[in-house]
């Protein structure tokens, strides 16, 4: 099994504890929101959890994939509160077949705001308190 299929089974089932055997120790995580690089396998782990609750809901759909030997550009649409969000997800992967960096890039600029208020509240206590 690939590094992209065992994503794939994560982000279909929504079960982030999938990420734990595929997440390098010493990950980076480029957020479409948070100004600098996140390093690590908690914070990362963290961060795709709570985009697989906000931006890979019932309507996420990969639409098209460009892979190398060692990473994928995965374009994506999904909709959030009536706004059409299209995003990559740019994942490159270690000889080790673990994830080692993580990128996500979002567009149009209604997307990103509504992507950056429903992962601010999904990541906030009242928002931890509600899972």
């Amino acid at each position: 099994m690939t590094v992209l299929d065992k994503w794939h089974g994560v982000v279909r089932t929504r079960d982030a504890s999938g990420l734990d055997e595929l997440l390098a120790d010493d990950v980076v995580f480029y957020s479409p929101v948070v100004h600098t690089p996140q390093t690590g396998k908690a914070i990362t782990t963290i961060y795709l959890t709570a985009a697989m609750h906000v931006i890979a809901n019932g309507t996420f759909r990969y639409i098209r994939e460009v892979v190398g030997d060692g990473d994928a550009v995965l374009e994506f649409e999904t909709e959030i509160d009536g706004i059409v969000v299209n995003g990559v997800d740019m994942i490159r992967w270690n000889a080790d077949g673990k994830i080692a960096e993580f990128k996500i890039m979002i567009r149009p600029l209604k997307a990103v705001d509504i992507v950056h208020q429903k992962m601010r509240d999904f990541l906030s206590p009242q928002g931890e308190q509600a899972r």
